[in-house]
């Protein structure tokens, strides 16, 4: 198991949404390229970055800042947001991300999705995210009538890197996983399942490494001090 930490990108600023909601917005490091330095140094070797403004507008936006990290040499990074074309999913991997996110296009065009995870085998993870059992798109902004078990099952068909579930419930929350839903994915697909929204806490890593996750993502416990990012991961590579 791995920590992940997370940028969420919004106007060239780190930001967090409170349950993805735009309207309720918390602004950290206005420098997101010195934000991932300081996790480097507290010993990160993967970043998750949500590009904000791209999942709104449906194309990536910040790519400028995501090039910038990616110079850096010290991370792999996973970017989610606005990814809706082959060519947008190019670029990235082209400027140095590991692993390119696709969670609205994946709901929307099962099978324009499908061949872009055939053409980028292993390159590719499924941004599940989801509010109770109801799959979110566009930014959280729209909700799709499939339930999110169905989606993780057709999903785990194909070459991914991993699936990324989201509760959007617990997402800046600082209230614990959803440990039931997550031990369900785990249990119910045999892609690799990274865990998103409500992290707070060194028991929260223990939990969810009991229920068989391969990842943790972190976000606003990190920026407001809940949880330091060494410990996180000292305590991941212990379990």
């Amino acid at each position: 198991m791995y920590i992940i930490p997370a940028i969420d990108l919004r106007e060239g600023k780190c930001v967090r949404l409170i349950q993805g909601d735009y309207r309720r917005q918390i602004d950290y490091k206005d420098n997101p390229v010195e934000q991932a330095g300081d996790f480097i140094a507290a010993g990160a070797e993967w970043l998750h970055i949500v590009d904000l403004d791209g999942a709104k507008v449906g194309k990536p936006v910040n790519t400028g800042t995501i090039s910038a990290i990616a110079a850096l040499g010290k991370l792999k990074i996973e970017v989610g947001g606005g990814i809706r074309t082959e060519e947008a999913v190019k670029e990235l991997l082209d400027i140095g991300v590991e692993r390119v996110i696709i969670g609205t296009m994946a709901v929307s065009d099962f099978e324009w999705f499908s061949r872009i995870a055939q053409e980028f085998s292993g390159r590719i993870a499924f941004g599940l995210d989801a509010r109770g059992s109801t799959v979110a798109t566009s930014g959280w902004t729209k909700e799709h009538p499939t339930p999110l078990m169905e989606f993780a099952a057709q999903a785990a068909k194909l070459p991914l890197a991993a699936i990324i579930y989201t509760d959007i419930t617990k997402d800046g929350m600082m209230a614990g996983p959803n440990l039931d839903r997550t031990k369900s994915l785990v249990e119910a697909v045999n892609v690799p399942i990274i865990a998103a929204g409500g992290v707070t806490k060194t028991s929260d890593i223990e939990n969810l490494a009991k229920v068989g996750v391969a990842g943790a993502i972190i976000g606003r416990a990190l920026y407001e001090g809940k949880i330091e990012l060494a410990e996180a991961v000292k305590t991941a590579e212990a379990l």
